[in-house]
C-alpha cells in the first residue's frame, strides 16, 4: 500500500433484530432536548416512529419534530431544521431514515450555530466547521448511502441547480447508529435496488484507482462479491433476513472510510451523477446507474490493469485466451447484465434528462482528479450523451 493514512471512526453501531434495544443507554449521553428527524411519513405507517418515540419519552426526552426530509434534502429544508434546532437548542438530533435523513442531520449540525451561509461556508467554499456542533445518532430505515458511519452530508440548492456532498471530518460522525436489517423490509423494491447500486457505486468509486498491491483492493472485491450475492436473493425474497442484513452491513463498510485507505479514490461518477439530481431530483442511485457504463467503459484503458482484476476477480471472468481488453470489457459486460437483472436505469432518459441539460450538467459536475482519467468539460458531455 502506498502513501501515508490516518484512521479512525468514532462512530458506535449496534446490529440486528434487537438493535432498538440500545437506544435508551446511547440517550443517557445527551441532553433533555432531541430533534426527531425524519421523512415522509413511512415510519408512521411501519410503527417505527411509535417505537422511537415511546423510548425517547420513557428516558424523559423533550421532543422538537422535524419531520419532511425529502430523498434530495434541499438548502430550504437546511434551514428550516436549523431555526428548529437553534429557537429549541437542541441537545441531540436523532434522524430516524434513510441516508437523506442522515445526511441532512449532519448539515443540521454543523450550520445550526454558524454565523454565516451555511451553504456558501459547507459547500460552496468547503471550509470546516469551527463553531459548536450538535451531536447525531441515526436509526436506520434504508441502506445504501453509509452516511450513518460516516462524515458526508450531500444537499440540493435547486435555486443554483447544484447538488453537492461535503465529507466532513470525524467530529461530524454520528455518535452512534442504529441498524435493524428487519426495517428495510417495507422499502419499495425501486428505492431497495437504487439503494444497492449506490453501494456497488461506493465500492468501485475508491476501488478505480491506484497501481499498486493495495489490501483495500482486496477487500472491496469481498465485498462486491457478497453485494452481488445478496442482492440476488433480496429482489427475489425481499424479507430474506440474511440478504438484507449483509447488504446493511457491507452499505456501511463501504463508505465508511476504510476501504478508501492507501488509494486515491475517483467518485466522477457520483460528482456527475449529482448534476444529474440537481437538475431531475431523480433518486440518487438510479443516477449513479445510469452514468456509470459509459463512464468506465470511456475511462477503462487508462486503468486496464484494474478493470482486468475488477473483471476476473469479482464477475469470476476467465482470462485463458483472452487480451486485457477483452477481460475487462467482458466485465463490464457481466456488470451490464447484472444491471438488467437488478432492474437499474441504463440511460438518463428515463430519468427526464433531455438533450439540452447535457452542458448545464456537465458544468454543475466538480472535476475529480483521483481516478485514471482527469475529464474535460467535454468528455464529460459526451459521456452524459452516452448515456441518453
Amino acid at each position: 500500500m502506498l502513501g501515508n493514512f490516518s484512521y479512525c471512526n468514532p462512530t458506535k453501531l449496534h446490529f440486528g433484530p434487537e438493535a432498538l434495544d440500545a437506544l435508551a443507554g446511547e440517550l443517557a449521553h445527551y441532553g433533555k432536548r432531541v430533534q426527531l428527524i425524519y421523512g415522509g411519513g413511512s415510519i408512521k405507517k411501519n410503527g417505527i416512529y411509535d417505537q422511537v418515540v415511546s423510548i425517547l419519552k420513557a428516558a424523559g426526552k423533550e421532543i422538537f419534530e422535524d419531520p419532511g426530509v425529502m430523498p434530495n434534502p434541499t438548502t430550504e429544508k437546511l434551514y428550516e431544521g436549523c431555526k428548529i434546532a437553534r429557537e429549541n437548542n437542541v441537545d441531540l438530533l436523532l434522524a430516524v431514515g434513510g441516508g437523506s435523513c442522515c445526511d441532512y442531520a449532519k448539515g443540521v449540525s454543523v450550520s445550526a450555530w454558524c454565523d454565516e451561509d451555511p451553504w456558501e461556508k459547507y459547500y460552496v467554499r468547503m471550509e470546516e466547521p469551527a463553531n459548536r456542533l450538535i451531536p447525531v445518532g441515526c436509526v436506520l430505515t434504508m441502506v445504501g448511502t453509509g452516511s450513518e458511519m460516516n462524515g458526508g452530508s450531500v444537499i440540493t440548492n435547486h435555486a443554483t441547480k447544484q447538488k453537492i456532498g461535503h465529507v466532513f471530518g470525524e467530529e461530524v460522525f454520528p455518535k452512534f447508529s442504529i441498524l435493524n436489517p428487519k426495517y428495510t423490509y417495507t422499502l419499495p423494491k425501486y428505492q431497495m435496488v437504487a439503494g444497492i447500486y449506490d453501494i456497488m457505486n461506493h465500492i468501485t468509486e475508491q476501488y478505480f484507482s491506484g497501481e499498486d498491491d493495495c489490501t483495500s483492493d482486496y477487500l472491496m472485491e469481498g465485498l462486491m462479491r457478497s453485494l452481488l450475492h445478496s442482492s440476488r436473493i433480496a429482489v427475489k425474497d425481499p424479507e430474506n433476513y440474511e440478504a438484507r442484513s449483509n447488504l446493511m452491513w457491507i452499505a456501511t463498510w463501504a463508505l465508511n472510510t476504510l476501504v478508501a485507505q492507501g488509494k486515491d479514490t475517483d467518485w466522477m461518477v457520483h460528482m456527475i451523477g449529482q448534476s444529474v439530481g440537481a437538475y431531475t431530483d431523480a433518486t440518487h442511485g438510479m443516477t449513479l446507474s445510469a452514468v456509470s457504463l459509459p463512464y468506465y467503459r470511456y475511462v477503462m484503458p487508462y486503468g486496464l490493469h484494474q478493470f482486468k482484476k475488477f473483471a476476473v476477480n469479482v464477475w469470476g471472468v476467465r482470462p485463458e485466451g483472452k487480451t486485457d481488453e477483452a477481460i475487462a470489457q467482458e466485465g463490464l459486460a457481466a456488470m451490464e447484465d447484472w444491471m438488467k437483472e437488478m432492474g437499474l436505469v441504463l440511460h438518463l432518459a428515463e430519468l427526464g434528462v433531455t438533450e439540452d441539460m447535457l452542458d448545464g450538467i456537465a458544468k454543475g459536475s466538480f472535476i475529480m482528479e483521483g481516478g485514471y482519467k482527469v475529464l474535460t468539460h467535454q468528455e464529460i458531455v459526451d459521456i452524459l450523451r452516452q448515456s441518453l
